[in-house]
Protein backbone atom coordinates (compact mmCIF):
# COMPACT_ATOMS: atom_id res chain seq x y z
CA UNK A 1 0.00 0.00 0.00
CA UNK A 2 1.25 3.75 -0.56
CA UNK A 3 2.42 5.74 1.94
CA UNK A 4 0.03 8.35 2.71
CA UNK A 5 1.34 12.16 2.05
CA UNK A 6 0.89 14.69 4.38
CA UNK A 7 -1.40 16.67 1.77
CA UNK A 8 -3.96 13.63 2.55
CA UNK A 9 -2.86 12.77 6.09
CA UNK A 10 -4.16 16.55 7.43
CA UNK A 11 -7.99 16.04 5.41
CA UNK A 12 -8.25 13.23 7.96
CA UNK A 13 -9.26 15.31 10.92
CA UNK A 14 -10.80 17.90 8.87
CA UNK A 15 -13.45 15.07 7.71
CA UNK A 16 -14.02 13.46 10.98
CA UNK A 17 -14.76 17.19 12.05
CA UNK A 18 -17.28 18.05 9.12
CA UNK A 19 -18.88 14.52 10.38
CA UNK A 20 -19.35 15.26 13.72
CA UNK A 21 -20.60 18.84 12.94
CA UNK A 22 -22.72 17.83 10.51
CA UNK A 23 -24.28 14.76 11.93
CA UNK A 24 -25.26 11.16 10.70
CA UNK A 25 -26.55 12.32 7.14
CA UNK A 26 -23.15 13.52 6.43
CA UNK A 27 -20.50 11.32 5.32
CA UNK A 28 -16.99 12.65 4.43
CA UNK A 29 -14.30 10.32 1.92
CA UNK A 30 -11.08 10.93 1.45
CA UNK A 31 -9.64 9.72 -1.55
CA UNK A 32 -5.62 8.87 -2.87
CA UNK A 33 -5.89 9.10 -6.24
CA UNK A 34 -2.43 7.87 -7.15
CA UNK A 35 -4.23 4.53 -6.45
CA UNK A 36 -7.49 4.60 -8.01
CA UNK A 37 -8.66 0.77 -7.70
CA UNK A 38 -8.53 1.09 -3.95
CA UNK A 39 -8.58 4.92 -3.63
CA UNK A 40 -10.44 5.57 -0.38
CA UNK A 41 -8.14 5.40 2.60
CA UNK A 42 -10.70 7.10 5.05
CA UNK A 43 -14.27 7.73 5.82
CA UNK A 44 -16.15 9.63 8.23
CA UNK A 45 -19.63 8.70 8.72
CA UNK A 46 -20.92 5.90 6.00
CA UNK A 47 -24.16 7.17 4.01
CA UNK A 48 -22.53 5.27 0.74
CA UNK A 49 -21.59 1.99 2.29
CA UNK A 50 -18.49 1.22 1.30
CA UNK A 51 -15.09 0.78 3.48
CA UNK A 52 -11.58 1.58 3.08
CA UNK A 53 -9.95 0.37 0.00
CA UNK A 54 -13.07 1.08 -2.38
CA UNK A 55 -12.10 2.17 -5.99
CA UNK A 56 -12.62 6.06 -6.75
CA UNK A 57 -15.67 7.12 -8.46
CA UNK A 58 -16.32 7.43 -11.97
CA UNK A 59 -17.99 11.44 -11.69
CA UNK A 60 -13.96 11.67 -10.14
CA UNK A 61 -12.14 9.92 -13.26
CA UNK A 62 -14.51 11.60 -15.68
CA UNK A 63 -13.17 14.84 -14.59
CA UNK A 64 -9.67 14.13 -14.10
CA UNK A 65 -9.81 12.50 -17.70
CA UNK A 66 -11.39 15.91 -18.84
CA UNK A 67 -9.72 18.01 -17.10
CA UNK A 68 -6.01 16.82 -16.19
CA UNK A 69 -4.59 18.39 -13.26
CA UNK A 70 -6.44 22.04 -13.55
CA UNK A 71 -9.42 20.07 -12.97
CA UNK A 72 -11.99 22.39 -10.85
CA UNK A 73 -13.62 21.03 -7.95
CA UNK A 74 -16.93 19.89 -7.90
CA UNK A 75 -19.01 21.70 -5.60
CA UNK A 76 -22.95 20.64 -4.90
CA UNK A 77 -24.01 18.16 -7.43
CA UNK A 78 -26.55 15.63 -6.88
CA UNK A 79 -25.87 12.11 -6.34
CA UNK A 80 -28.24 9.21 -6.00
CA UNK A 81 -27.11 5.96 -4.24
CA UNK A 82 -27.92 2.58 -5.44
CA UNK A 83 -30.82 2.52 -2.72
CA UNK A 84 -32.26 5.49 -3.97
CA UNK A 85 -30.75 7.81 -1.51
CA UNK A 86 -30.26 11.19 -2.85
CA UNK A 87 -27.26 13.46 -1.76
CA UNK A 88 -26.07 16.45 -2.37
CA UNK A 89 -21.85 16.25 -2.86
CA UNK A 90 -18.72 18.05 -3.17
CA UNK A 91 -15.27 16.96 -4.53
CA UNK A 92 -12.13 19.33 -3.70
CA UNK A 93 -8.65 18.20 -5.11
CA UNK A 94 -5.66 17.97 -3.57
CA UNK A 95 -2.42 18.81 -5.10
CA UNK A 96 1.13 17.99 -4.28
CA UNK A 97 3.72 21.03 -4.31
CA UNK A 98 4.01 20.23 -7.85
CA UNK A 99 0.25 20.99 -8.55
CA UNK A 100 -0.35 17.46 -9.71
CA UNK A 101 -3.74 16.34 -8.35
CA UNK A 102 -2.83 13.28 -5.61
CA UNK A 103 -6.10 13.15 -3.94
CA UNK A 104 -9.46 14.46 -3.54
CA UNK A 105 -11.89 15.37 -0.46
CA UNK A 106 -15.58 14.37 -1.15
CA UNK A 107 -18.10 15.27 0.81
CA UNK A 108 -21.67 13.88 0.50
CA UNK A 109 -24.50 15.14 2.35
CA UNK A 110 -28.05 13.04 2.49
CA UNK A 111 -30.40 15.34 1.60
CA UNK A 112 -33.37 12.65 0.89
CA UNK A 113 -35.49 13.79 4.19
CA UNK A 114 -35.06 17.12 3.68
CA UNK A 115 -36.57 16.82 0.06
CA UNK A 116 -39.82 15.42 1.34
CA UNK A 117 -40.26 17.75 4.12
CA UNK A 118 -39.33 20.54 1.60
CA UNK A 119 -42.34 19.29 -0.33
CA UNK A 120 -44.65 19.44 3.52
CA UNK A 121 -43.55 22.80 3.66
CA UNK A 122 -43.93 24.04 0.41
CA UNK A 123 -47.67 22.38 0.43
CA UNK A 124 -48.47 24.17 3.87
CA UNK A 125 -47.06 27.45 3.06
CA UNK A 126 -48.42 27.74 -0.01
CA UNK A 127 -51.09 30.49 -0.57
CA UNK A 128 -54.79 29.71 -2.14
CA UNK A 129 -54.30 32.60 -5.28
CA UNK A 130 -57.81 32.58 -5.94
CA UNK A 131 -58.74 33.17 -2.33
CA UNK A 132 -56.29 36.26 -2.01
CA UNK A 133 -57.81 39.35 -2.33
CA UNK A 134 -56.25 43.06 -3.33
CA UNK A 135 -57.65 44.94 0.23
CA UNK A 136 -54.67 44.40 2.11
CA UNK A 137 -53.76 42.23 5.60
CA UNK A 138 -56.85 41.10 7.20
CA UNK A 139 -57.31 42.91 10.19
CA UNK A 140 -57.54 40.77 13.89
CA UNK A 141 -58.58 43.14 16.30
CA UNK A 142 -59.76 43.41 19.65
CA UNK A 143 -63.12 45.65 18.90
CA UNK A 144 -65.30 46.57 16.09
CA UNK A 145 -63.79 50.72 16.48
CA UNK A 146 -60.20 49.13 15.80
CA UNK A 147 -61.55 47.53 12.45
CA UNK A 148 -63.21 50.66 11.59
CA UNK A 149 -60.33 52.72 12.06
CA UNK A 150 -57.97 50.36 10.38
CA UNK A 151 -59.91 50.22 7.11
CA UNK A 152 -60.78 53.94 7.06
CA UNK A 153 -56.67 54.44 7.47
CA UNK A 154 -56.00 52.00 4.98
CA UNK A 155 -57.93 53.82 2.17
CA UNK A 156 -56.47 57.00 3.09
CA UNK A 157 -53.02 55.89 2.89
CA UNK A 158 -53.89 54.09 -0.07
CA UNK A 159 -55.55 57.09 -2.09
CA UNK A 160 -52.35 59.21 -0.71
CA UNK A 161 -53.70 62.48 -0.09
CA UNK A 162 -53.99 63.71 3.79
CA UNK A 163 -58.12 64.68 4.78
CA UNK A 164 -57.38 68.28 5.58
CA UNK A 165 -55.93 68.61 1.54
CA UNK A 166 -58.74 66.42 0.06
CA UNK A 167 -61.29 68.11 -2.33
CA UNK A 168 -64.28 66.51 -2.90
CA UNK A 169 -63.77 64.56 -5.07
CA UNK A 170 -61.16 62.28 -3.05
CA UNK A 171 -63.54 62.65 -0.63
CA UNK A 172 -66.48 60.78 -2.53
CA UNK A 173 -63.79 58.30 -3.33
CA UNK A 174 -62.88 57.29 0.07
CA UNK A 175 -66.52 57.33 0.76
CA UNK A 176 -67.00 54.72 -2.30
CA UNK A 177 -63.79 52.47 -1.34
CA UNK A 178 -65.69 52.37 2.09
CA UNK A 179 -68.25 51.80 1.22
CA UNK A 180 -66.99 48.47 -1.12
CA UNK A 181 -65.07 47.30 1.49
CA UNK A 182 -68.59 47.01 3.94
CA UNK A 183 -67.43 49.72 6.33
CA UNK A 184 -71.35 51.17 6.45
CA UNK A 185 -72.77 47.94 7.71
CA UNK A 186 -70.58 49.02 11.02
CA UNK A 187 -72.77 51.10 13.50
CA UNK A 188 -71.31 54.27 14.32
CA UNK A 189 -69.36 54.27 10.91
CA UNK A 190 -70.92 57.23 9.15
CA UNK A 191 -69.86 59.80 12.30
CA UNK A 192 -66.31 58.16 12.05
CA UNK A 193 -65.19 59.01 8.80
CA UNK A 194 -67.33 62.22 8.51
CA UNK A 195 -64.95 63.16 11.86
CA UNK A 196 -61.72 61.72 9.46
CA UNK A 197 -62.62 63.73 6.47
CA UNK A 198 -63.73 66.98 8.41
CA UNK A 199 -67.39 66.83 6.94
CA UNK A 200 -71.08 66.49 8.50
CA UNK A 201 -72.72 63.04 8.70
CA UNK A 202 -75.32 64.71 5.84
CA UNK A 203 -72.30 65.38 3.73
CA UNK A 204 -71.26 61.73 4.08
CA UNK A 205 -74.63 60.29 3.37
CA UNK A 206 -74.83 63.08 0.43
CA UNK A 207 -71.76 61.33 -1.05
CA UNK A 208 -72.81 58.17 -0.86
CA UNK A 209 -75.93 58.55 -2.57
CA UNK A 210 -74.41 60.49 -5.30
CA UNK A 211 -71.51 57.91 -5.55
CA UNK A 212 -73.96 54.83 -5.54
CA UNK A 213 -76.90 56.58 -7.98
CA UNK A 214 -73.33 56.98 -10.62
CA UNK A 215 -72.24 53.80 -10.22
CA UNK A 216 -75.95 51.92 -10.73
CA UNK A 217 -76.54 54.28 -13.49
CA UNK A 218 -73.11 53.18 -15.00
CA UNK A 219 -74.46 49.58 -15.09
CA UNK A 220 -74.33 48.21 -18.81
Amino acid sequence: MLDIPPELQVLIPIARGIVQTFGRYCEVAVHDLRNPEASLIYLAGNITRRQKGAPVTNIVLESIRKYGDSCPDLIGYKNVTKDGRILKSSTIFVRDSYGKIIGCLCINYDITDLLVHKGHIEELIAFDEKSQTDQGSEIFATDITEVLEAMIEQVINRIGIPPARMQKEDKVRVVRELDLKGVFLIKGAVEKIASVLGVSRYTIYNYLDEDRSNRSNNII
